[in-house]
């Protein structure tokens, strides 16, 4: 092989290196492109992760005031249901009363 072919053959060769090279940092720059959009997507999660966390605390705040809010009125409901309980026993005890008042007056009447 002679000097120039010699040459020629380094020079083919130093090309497709350089090529190779390029097509390397083309590719280099695609995979740095795409981690970019990994990361925006990476940082939109945590941004949405971080809302709803913050939607969890105020649906936990609205569930806990429901709790105490229903704890409040199952009290108010056995209060009102002793007093209506107790209201149906004075209005039974009424109307034997007033039962036993009818009687009398028919008596009182009949003697006079």
């Amino acid at each position: 092989m002679s000097n120039e072919e010699f040459q020629k053959v380094v020079l083919e060769k130093l090309t497709n290196l350089e090529q190779g090279f390029k097509s390397l940092e083309g590719r280099q720059e695609s995979l740095e492109e795409g981690q970019k959009g990994l990361e925006e997507g990476f940082k939109s999660l945590e941004r949405r992760q971080e809302s709803l966390e913050e939607g969890q605390k105020s649906l936990l705040k609205s569930l806990n005031a429901v709790v105490e809010q229903t704890a409040n009125l199952t009290e108010f409901k056995e209060e009102v249901t002793g007093d209506l309980k107790s209201i149906k026993e004075s209005i039974n005890k009424i109307i034997i009363v007033t039962a036993g008042n009818w009687s009398d007056l028919a008596k009182i009447k009949s003697i006079i």
